[in-house]
């Protein structure tokens, strides 16, 4: 189970990497193989504002449908659409491909409170 060291994650399993004021949100590779075969994602559009806690998307799989928690406050600034013809690239490819949204920080210090790499590895048990 890959939990790349560089990147912030949340106890919903999202993952957060940091780069200035935008974060870049995608699904954990532990939440995809926990879903099985993703069938269908649900983004925000462009210019939407996300807050902290809150759904902005959800992803179906063969299995179940499970809302998506922004792990922060911020504005959409791109949202990946390669996702709405190949929801299967969040099985393929958690980390590199299939990134959900980039928004701008409202709020840079919500930062802190997102679990480092080994955090969350003992978070889920691994």
């Amino acid at each position: 189970m890959s939990i790349p060291t560089e990147l912030r994650y949340t106890k919903e399993h999202e993952w957060v990497k940091i780069e200035g004021n935008k974060a870049t949100i995608g699904i954990t590779d532990f939440a995809q193989s926990e879903l099985g075969d993703i069938v269908f994602v649900e983004l925000p559009e462009v210019d939407d504002t996300v807050t902290i806690g809150e759904t902005f998307g959800s992803v179906e799989s063969v299995k179940t449908v499970s809302e998506l928690y922004s792990p922060l406050s911020g504005t959409v600034l791109e949202v990946n659409e390669e996702l709405s013809d190949s929801p299967e690239l969040v099985n393929e490819s958690a980390y590199e491909n299939a990134w959900m949204i980039v928004i701008e920080l409202s709020d840079e210090s919500e930062v802190e409170q997102l679990l480092t790499a080994a955090a969350y590895e003992e978070f889920i048990g691994q």
